[in-house]
């Protein structure tokens, strides 16, 4: 007598069940890509905020390495703030010695917003050429043209810049400091230079920043 075998009849997925899983699937990718695309965000702007960091110790650094070779020359102004632009006169780091160099900072507004930039003169030997290049860095502050502008860096942006002397136990605002006596170089240079900047919102450094820079010579141990 013959055996009679039975056939569970094979049952495949419905549409709904195939719906309801592609809509989970959906949901999985849609939350995978937020959490990929939220490292790949975290990642850009730990990257962007140590770039900027070092933008910023590298331009600080420059300006610590300008005040401490400066070199004050008879009859002349080693350093000179007038609410624009700082310029000093400064020893040349080249080996052999090619001579002293006039050094300019200032803030320009350029492509929205505010610059700090740098300007640095060639080597100068003469009284002459001193001068020629100290106002050469007072007119690249205020109508910079080709010539001048070729010696110019862009730094970083910058909303506001300040500055302060420490004169006779306190910081005082340069333009109102006392204490040097016209025609003597060595008493124009200040005990310390504050320096205070504000960078611009949209950035990944954004607020104020303070730094100190004390005179080797003039300052002694005090800060």
């Amino acid at each position: 007598m013959p055996v009679k075998h039975s056939h569970k009849a094979l049952r495949g997925f419905t549409l709904v069940e195939l719906l309801l899983a592609i809509a989970v699937m959906s949901l999985l990718a849609i939350l995978s890509w937020r959490g990929l695309d939220g490292m790949v965000r975290a990642q850009e702007i730990t990257r962007q905020r140590a770039d900027e960091m070092l933008v910023l110790q590298a331009a600080l650094g420059q300006w610590g390495t300008d005040l401490d070779a400066l070199m004050p020359i008879a009859n002349t102004t080693p350093l000179d703030w007038d609410g624009q632009v700082l310029r000093l006169t400064r020893r040349s780091s080249a080996v052999p010695d090619e001579g002293a160099l006039v050094v300019a900072w200032t803030r320009r507004n350029a492509n929205g917003g505010g610059q700090w930039l740098r300007w640095q003169s060639p080597p100068v030997r003469t009284r002459a050429d001193w001068q020629q290049a100290w106002e050469q860095a007072a007119q690249w502050a205020r109508t910079p043209g080709d010539a001048e502008r070729r010696y110019e860096v862009a730094l970083l942006p910058l909303d506001s810049w300040q500055l302060f002397y420490y004169r006779g136990g306190a910081w005082s605002n340069p333009l109102s400091s006392t204490g040097a006596t016209p025609g003597d170089s060595g008493a124009t240079l200040p005990d310390g230079v504050r320096l205070q900047i504000t960078l611009p919102p949209g950035q990944a450094l954004v607020g104020q920043l303070t730094r100190d820079w004390v005179n080797p010579v003039l300052g002694g141990g005090r800060s």
